[in-house]
């Protein structure tokens, strides 16, 4: 596994039809574009016409950016009225082209295309299964397994979207997926909500997304949420069709908190919920929480600047630009490897001098994971001539590791484990260290039920016995 010190963005998923027959693929690319945030490993882009043979689809997959790899003369190429897309960042498996999505599944009763973000729990177990019954791998990914699944079940159900659903009942973890047949978009979500999911439209065209931001992009309609444990299958001749009968007690459902706190971009909103007046609370929160006189509060780009301004509406103490980052170094945990993630966090960002020095300077970041790249930060600002360092965290300590899609490392690499908020302000060399408070975190997402594992080590639903985080990736 990457020996990160930031959070993983999961993966980003895109779908469209269009009921007028036009060219998707350019949609596509912008709406990826504008989840590009969410992984920087791979992108793929499959479409299909509907009115064309049965099943064929077109696909390009690639390693990289979607702006290094596709062209407009790649994109006219790939004709169709119907497509799925993917951004894409691993974890754990082998980063290569063959663990890019979208996964395009060639079967007895046609073509499946598929996007999924997310992380199953009982992957191996299903894998296994299906190795022992004949099914040949190509890729290390889990959504390869779910692809399997539903291909399985559409040999003895009525459509594709009973198929989904029975698919459902086996997998167990998170999950948004989107799934193109033939003459049909079909949109998840898992019961419990991890991963967000969201349907647009502009014009004759519906759209799902993993983020609002992408239907922004595009010029797209918010229509709504994807409802926990939903199935949506969009259509000409029906528009949207919902299946809840997977849904839960809303009070059973656990959303990724670090949506809210950092993965999604701010311009998002999230079953309802305002992805930028979350970073502005947290911010608010930590101010009437953890106060301390200074005379500029900064934000570490880009993850910390909305809790920051919130620390500063709340406290008084002006908010300011501390660092200038150079917006071409894609984000820290990205680089494979210690050494070239601890260069990159010396590229990526550099202190300005005239902001910080002889000031008391309040820095605010969305997390502490490993603690190295918040104790170059810290000695950045010092450098620079700051006389004090205070550093405020809008996120609770990590105390033990995700298994649904997040990457937070084993206990024994976290820094809070075992360790007092002391012990950690002395490694970091802060003068003084603050986090968001646990009770804090339902005041972010007005109340709806949020997954807070990673600082209680009491999860949604029961965490798998065998370690799967570090055998099979996204």
């Amino acid at each position: 596994m990457q020996q990160t010190d930031k959070l993983s963005e999961e993966c980003g998923v895109f779908g469209i039809y269009d009921f007028d027959g036009a060219d998707v693929a350019s949609t596509i690319y912008y709406g990826l574009f504008a989840l590009q945030h969410r992984g920087q490993e791979s992108c793929g882009i499959a479409v299909s016409d509907t009115r064309g043979p049965r099943g064929k689809v077109l696909s390009a997959r690639e390693m990289g950016l979607l702006n290094e790899n596709f062209t407009s003369e790649m994109l006219e190429k790939l004709q169709g009225d119907i497509g799925v897309g993917h951004v894409r960042y691993s974890t754990a498996g082998s980063s290569t082209r063959e663990n890019a999505q979208p996964l395009v599944l060639n079967y007895v009763k046609g073509t499946l295309g598929l996007a999924h973000n997310g992380n199953l729990i009982n992957a191996p177990k299903l894998r296994r299964e299906l190795e022992y019954s004949g099914a040949i791998f190509q890729t290390t990914i889990d959504s390869e397994v779910i692809a399997y699944h539903i291909a399985r079940e559409r040999l003895k159900s009525n459509s594709v979207e009973e198929a989904v659903g029975r698919a459902m009942q086996k997998i167990k973890g998170a999950y948004s997926l989107i799934v193109m047949s033939p003459r049909k978009l079909i949109g998840a979500r898992d019961p419990y909500g991890f991963k967000p999911l969201c349907i647009g439209r502009r014009d004759n065209a519906y759209i799902l997304a993993s983020e609002t931001c992408a239907l922004d992009t595009i010029g797209a309609e918010f229509v709504r949420d994807v409802e926990p444990g939903e199935i949506v299958t969009i259509s000409p001749e029906k528009g949207i069709e919902s299946d809840r009968s997977m849904c839960l007690n809303p009070q059973c459902q656990g959303r990724c908190i670090f949506e809210y706190i950092y993965f999604a971009r701010p311009d998002s909103r999230i079953d309802g919920v305002s992805v930028y007046e979350s970073r502005i609370r947290a911010g608010r929160f930590l101010a009437m929480d953890s106060p301390v006189e200074a005379d500029l509060v900064v934000g570490v780009p880009e993850s910390g600047n909305c809790a920051a301004l919130g620390y500063s509406m709340e406290s008084g103490i002006p908010y300011g630009q501390a660092f200038v980052k150079n917006t071409y170094v894609g984000r820290t945990f990205i680089k494979p490897g210690q050494k070239s993630r601890e260069s990159s966090v010396q590229v990526k960002l550099n202190a300005i001098r005239e902001a910080v020095e002889g000031k008391r300077i309040i820095m605010i970041d969305d997390s502490i994971v490993r603690g190295t790249t918040s104790d170059r930060i810290v000695r950045m600002l010092r450098e620079a001539g700051a006389r004090e360092v205070h550093m405020r965290v809008s996120s609770p300590p990590f105390l033990y590791p995700c298994y649904f899609g997040t990457d937070v490392p084993s206990q024994e690499q976290l820094i809070a484990y075992e360790r007092t908020v002391d012990e950690v302000r002395q490694i970091i060399g802060a003068d003084t260290l603050g986090y968001l408070k646990r009770e804090r975190l339902s005041e972010l997402v007005d109340g709806r039920p949020i997954c807070e594992g990673c600082f209680t080590g009491k999860y949604p639903m029961e965490p798998p016995v065998e370690d799967i985080r570090g055998e099979y990736d996204r």
